[in-house]
């Protein structure tokens, strides 16, 4: 009995020494253990003797681990936590102080900036029941007055707001002055042509020390050039940044092989210009590349004015004879449409940014064309079996078409009008969105109208059979399998010598008959 009871007094006594030992193990942020604070604890609370002591005991175990901490406290301050709406509070505090040297008193530079006039553009958007919130708007003025100050502006607009799964894009179509952005697109075409010099030296290189391969006689068709800055697709240079007080970006000039890409892509944006486009077909260019293009495939469908607001110049209409004509200026004697009027008919209204081709230019352009240096009287007759080949150009809608002349996309009709309120019409501003770009509206009122874009940049899927990807093409075959190309099994020995009994048995016919014809030839 006793030597059972001594195994369990050693036992409990392990126990306790494994206990304690757990007990005293120091924590590394503190340099405290658990041991000495629970002594302190109960003498403490023997000290003490508080009321319900139970209900206390965690408010004095922290008093107890302050008091044994306040040797080890330094006297510096932690340091503040900042959020992320906080920080971008700090950056928004800029906008809102007035820079140095601005007074206040020179209203003829004031009345000249190119700045909009967004306050104007939020009140008639609210009455139409679309927009942002004043606050936003505020900021919003206040970041496009920036990007004028900074930026050699001739003309500025907000064009609206793209959504994004990480930020938004809050956009900005301006118009640089004379002779600004042409040395910057200098600077890069100069770039792009030394880049593709150097890989074809290098490439002409591995070729003479590789043996030599058989060349291909295929030449690819050639690209479709890129539309000069302002003209066409490029008419208008475009600054997004994240949220005002965020520094504003210049996003790239559009090409015709993205917008045509772009045509067959659905992409959320996800607010990174960096991120690359992952898709089928694959898109030539990131996510600033692809935003462009979805900005200029939105302005050429939605943006529009009313019915005399814009008109021809008159040189330019004796210019062009094919009636193409590109630009317009504002009508000086336009005196308004009845708003009951513009809400009622879409004949009212008219598109004033041209239409993009399939071949993703609002110009065509003879891919198959030779210059007028090469044609000779010799080859005269050549051209014309050649001109029964050459492609017709096409021609897109012209501009300041009305809105009544397009078509309906799969029985969706593109265009809704209305009034801001049928209650009191006499006050009531027209109204215009697009079904077929959902975000993008329109108002008019008299001499004053506007256009702006918020949603997530995608064309509207509401159709029969919505939107159907671009399939994958069919695997290429290795080769067609025939006797030339497949690889046949060796005979064996019987099948090699019946073959040769069978070559000397038909040697053997022939000569006969050859023997045979020439006896009858002599007799």
């Amino acid at each position: 009995m006793k030597s059972v009871k001594d195994e369990k007094e050693k036992q409990t006594e392990q126990m306790a020494s494994c206990l304690k030992a757990f007990m005293l193990k120091s924590s590394s942020k503190t340099n405290l253990n658990l041991y000495d604070h629970l002594a302190c604890l109960i003498n403490k609370i023997m000290d003490e003797r508080p009321e319900n002591a139970v209900d206390v005991m965690e408010d004095m175990s922290r008093e107890v681990k302050r008091g044994l901490m306040e040797g080890t406290q330094s006297g510096l301050r932690d340091t503040p936590f900042s959020c992320p709406q906080q920080d971008l509070a700090e950056l928004q505090r800029i906008l809102f102080a007035r820079q140095p040297g601005e007074d206040g008193d020179h209203h003829e530079e004031l009345v000249e900036a190119p700045i909009p006039n967004v306050a104007e553009l939020a009140f008639f958007l609210q009455q139409a029941g679309v927009g942002m919130d004043k606050d936003e708007m505020q900021r919003i003025f206040l970041a496009l007055k920036h990007l004028v100050d900074t930026q050699p502006l001739q003309r500025c607009r907000f064009w609206g707001k793209i959504l994004g799964t990480e930020a938004n894009y809050l956009i900005a179509e301006v118009e640089l002055r004379e002779g600004e952005e042409d040395e910057e697109e200098g600077g890069e075409e100069k770039g792009e042509e030394e880049e593709k010099e150097a890989r074809e030296e290098e490439e002409d290189a591995e070729i003479v020390e590789v043996d030599q391969l058989p060349k291909s006689n295929f030449k690819p068709p050639p690209p479709v050039p890129k539309e000069e800055n302002r003209t066409g697709a490029n008419k208008y240079t475009y600054f997004v940044c994240q949220e005002p007080g965020l520094p504003w970006v210049k996003l790239p000039s559009v090409t015709p092989e993205q917008i045509v890409a772009g045509r067959q892509i659905r992409k959320f944006f996800t607010g990174q210009l960096n991120t690359p486009i992952v898709s089928y077909p694959p898109f030539p260019g990131n996510e600033a590349n692809y935003l462009r293009t979805q900005i200029a495939r939105i302005s050429a469908c939605t943006q529009v004015s009313p019915l005399g607001f814009f008109q021809f110049g008159e040189e330019e209409g004796d210019d062009d004879d094919d009636g193409s004509r590109a630009n317009f200026e504002e009508n000086p004697d336009f005196e308004g449409i009845p708003v009951i009027e513009m809400a009622e008919s879409l004949s009212t209204w008219v598109h004033h940014v041209q239409h993009i081709l399939t071949q993703g230019r609002c110009s065509w352009v003879n891919l198959g064309g030779k210059p007028e240096d090469e044609f000779d009287e010799e080859a005269e007759e050549e051209d014309k079996d050649e001109d029964m080949d050459k492609p017709e150009p096409e021609v897109g809608p012209p501009l300041l078409t009305p809105l009544s002349e397009d078509a309906d996309v799969n029985y969706t009709p593109p265009w809704t009008t209305g009034l801001s309120s049928s209650l009191i019409p006499q006050f009531a501003i027209a109204t215009l969105r697009s079904n077929l770009w959902p975000g993008a509206y329109a108002y008019a009122c008299g001499k004053k109208f506007d256009n702006i874009y918020i949603g997530w940049g995608m064309k509207s899927t509401e159709s029969k059979y919505g939107f159907s990807p671009t399939s994958l093409p069919a695997p290429q075959e290795e080769y067609a399998s025939g006797p030339e190309v497949t690889e046949s099994l060796d005979p064996s020995l019987e099948e090699e010598q019946a073959l040769k009994a069978a070559q000397e048995e038909l040697r053997a016919a022939q000569e006969e008959a050859e023997g045979l014809d020439d006896e009858e030839e002599d007799d």
